[in-house]
């Protein structure tokens, strides 16, 4: 039996300082800036691509070449710790990507992976449309229709996505749509809609709360043809899972969009726990360096004890997320929802410890001249996006129970 051990290997030491550094040298002195601006940040993506950081070789030896799975989750943490916005215009392309290599052939695999980050030369995005104005949660419920046209070999999709990581701007965008409606999440498939397709357009741009620098917006589909073959799994595979569908009114298949979340889960948590421990880290030394009343405030029991809480939950968080991440990698089934354990302790530790971070910093935390309102703001996003917290607990509550909890 081998010897258990929390301690990371010599390359993920490697990794984390080297994502460490760039975070801190070229994210850190930037975040503010285009956090005001509110546009992509094509130039530290750039940098990012120029070291090898956003690219496909990145993402497939840190998530093919890792038994481990921790690779992935220790560099998206150190980004993380950078800046939210900012990590997540580097990531974002990786959401299209695990949603073709999760459904798609290995030949799409190859085709399509590559074009969602392009070159260190000529940088691509990639983008994974699932969300609807009505349908965010509840992915069953999705109006986007592909329609096959038999006589031109090709899918003809309609319908409006909303809150779209590079909506608009990617080159690659992956879309989930509804083949057949009456088989709801059973009836459902994902294409690729390749650059420069006819019919597609970015909507309206959103103003949000947090992550400002990832840009997120709506894509409109309007009788966009794709061809036969940019259905990922291809159409055997497809018609298949319909039939089945329809023969039994029920499939043990996973929808398209629910198994690419379920394996990014983990990951989503990592980037919680990057802005958690970004706050927590800022909080502590400002306490120490803070006087009041003749002393530093950490002196107070009730900061201390605050900070103490902040670490052990930020300590919490990053156990269950790596458990998750091990797990994947290892091929171990999530028998309780594991996944989603770690999105959601990571997510609420997030906002949790950065409006700590807040409190601790007092009136100076309050404005916009220190980055724990920065950091308060990206936060939130992590109890909403890639499943809410609810949707977590509902996933969690299922598979503990084994019933259909509504």
């Amino acid at each position: 039996m081998s010897d258990f051990s929390l301690d990371l290997n010599e390359d993920q030491l490697t990794i984390q300082k080297w994502v460490h550094d760039f975070a801190e040298e070229v994210v850190r002195p930037v975040a503010e800036e285009w956090d005001e601006r509110e546009e992509f940040p094509w130039p530290v993506v750039q940098e990012a691509a120029n070291i090898g950081l956003y690219g496909m070789d990145f993402m497939a030896n840190a998530l093919l070449g890792d038994p481990t799975g921790l690779t992935m989750p220790v560099a998206i943490e150190e980004l993380f710790w950078g800046d939210a916005g900012i990590g997540l215009s580097i990531m974002g392309s990786g959401l299209a990507a695990a949603g073709i290599s999760g459904n798609g052939t290995p030949e799409q695999v190859m085709e399509w992976v590559p074009q969602c980050y392009g070159t260190p030369e000529k940088i691509q995005l990639g983008a994974f449309c699932v969300s609807e104005p009505d349908a965010g949660s509840d992915v069953s419920s999705l109006r986007t229709r592909a329609v096959y046209d038999e006589a031109n070999d090709e899918w003809v999709l309609n319908g409006t996505k909303a809150w779209i990581t590079n909506g608009g701007i990617a080159d690659v965008h992956v879309v989930v749509a509804a083949v057949d409606p009456e088989l709801k999440g059973r009836g459902q498939a994902s294409f690729i809609v390749p650059p420069g397709t006819k019919g597609l357009s970015q909507g309206q741009k959103y103003k949000k709360h947090g992550i400002k620098a990832s840009h997120t917006a709506e894509v409109v589909l309007d009788d966009v043809r794709v061809p036969g073959r940019c259905l990922l799994g291809g159409k055997d595979k497809l018609d298949e899972k319909l039939a089945r569908g329809r023969e039994a009114g029920r499939t043990g298949a996973k929808q398209p969009a629910m198994a690419t979340f379920e394996a990014t889960r983990p990951a989503v948590g990592a980037q919680a726990l990057g802005v958690a421990r970004a706050a927590y880290e800022y909080s502590l030394q400002y306490a120490k360096e803070r006087v009041a009343f003749g002393k530093p405030i950490i002196m107070n029991q009730a900061i201390a004890f605050k900070l103490a809480d902040m670490k052990m939950e930020i300590d919490a968080a990053r156990l269950l997320v790596h458990r998750a991440a091990w797990m994947a990698a290892s091929r171990k089934q999530f028998v309780a929802g594991e996944g989603s354990m770690s999105k959601l302790k990571a997510g609420e530790v997030a906002v949790w410890v950065t409006e700590q971070a807040i409190q601790i910093l007092g009136g100076y935390g309050y404005t916009r001249e220190y980055p724990v309102e920065r950091w308060h703001r990206d936060a939130k996003i992590f109890t909403i996006f890639e499943g809410t917290s609810e949707i977590q607990r509902l996933v969690i509550a299922r598979n503990i129970s084994g019933l259909r909890i509504e």
